[in-house]
């Protein structure tokens, strides 16, 4: 539903930049009822069948058959549920590629599926968040291990595994985890923070601001840089071979500008219920972000918040919503200006 509402709908409402990430093919815009069964038609099919997939995977590498539907349902929906509290400690070795693997998956563009099983593999291999997405998380990880490696001296391929798989379940926000990341060291859990506020690819059931909105951003900043030094050259924003429109460009500005201010006044609000002031921030952090764990003294060591007061949880739930529906549809939604306009 997430992915569907991003695809055909928030592109109209022109929220967050959305209007911008209308694929070859895909094109909504005017044409909303027709294209979107067929954009939902072929979302689900990819759904289902990568969900199978999963599945299928987990029984291979030693989950029992229920173990394996429970994982493989909120691997693909990003959800990070499992059924120990331990969360994915029980299952490290190869189900953490298996389950790296399929993070990924579901958090890049489903539409790109779409195209690769109609036979065409370029817009997956051209597509500039995909390949940013990868990238960054990639850097993430080398990053972590080297500093793991450096500090700790341990074994290089436990290492890795363990990194890889943290680092996918936290950028991708499905927040499973196999590890204490807290006892990393510092810098490790800085990189997490910020993956974490990255999050996944537009239309994926990845959470957090989106790496496409990154991209905007990234080029909104260098067009402003390019001004100071050349303020008479004129020149359109770009993002790869596409045209920026300035509506796009203000619509992402004001995007980043909400979240922050909602994660700023979140924060605030947990530290007034009790909260340490580093547990409140990051029970902010998961939950306008909507990541899964949260760190501090008041988390149990397997991740449970039940220890958190009931006025903490309230605000966390209004958060987590606020942050899986992009804050501005749901403010743009409860304007009355909107429904008449």
């Amino acid at each position: 539903g997430i992915v569907i509402v991003a695809m055909v709908f928030l592109p109209v409402m022109k929220v967050g930049g959305m209007q911008y990430f209308r694929s070859e093919g895909f094109d909504t815009l005017g044409k909303i009822l027709p294209r979107a069964l067929d954009i939902a038609t072929g979302l689900i099919r990819i759904y289902l069948g990568l969900t199978v997939l999963c599945l299928l995977a987990y029984v291979i590498v030693g989950m029992t058959p229920y173990d394996a539907v429970v994982h493989a349902l909120t691997t693909m929906s990003t959800g990070g549920f499992s059924t120990t509290d331990s969360s994915f400690a029980k299952y490290s070795g190869p189900a953490e590629y298996v389950s790296a693997v399929f993070m990924i998956a579901a958090s890049v563009p489903f539409v790109r599926f779409v195209q690769l099983m109609a036979g065409s593999a370029l817009p997956m291999y051209r597509d500039l968040q995909v390949r940013a997405y990868l990238r960054w998380m990639l850097y993430a990880i080398t990053a972590i291990v080297a500093y793991r490696m450096l500090h700790f001296g341990t074994e290089f391929l436990p290492v890795l595994r363990e990194t890889t798989f943290n680092v996918v379940a936290i950028m991708s926000g499905t927040g499973y985890g196999s590890e204490d990341i807290t006892s990393w060291g510092p810098f490790p859990f800085v990189v997490f923070l910020i993956i974490g506020i990255i999050g996944g690819c537009t239309s994926s059931t990845g959470c957090s601001i989106k790496v496409f909105r990154y991209l905007v951003l990234i080029e909104a900043i260098k067009m402003q840089i390019r001004r100071i030094y050349t303020p008479s050259r004129v020149s359109p924003m770009k993002l790869g071979n596409r045209v920026l429109e300035e509506d796009v460009v203000n619509s992402v500005i004001v995007l980043f500008t909400m979240y922050i201010l909602t994660f700023g006044i979140t924060s605030v609000l947990l530290s007034l219920t009790g909260l340490q002031t580093g547990t409140a921030l990051t029970a902010a952090w998961t939950s306008i972000f909507d990541i899964g764990p949260a760190f501090g003294p008041e988390v149990r060591g397997s991740g449970a918040m039940d220890q958190f007061p009931v006025a903490a949880k309230w605000i966390m739930a209004g958060a987590m919503m606020l942050g899986r529906l992009e804050l501005l549809s749901v403010f743009v939604l409860v304007l009355p200006r909107f429904w008449r306009g």
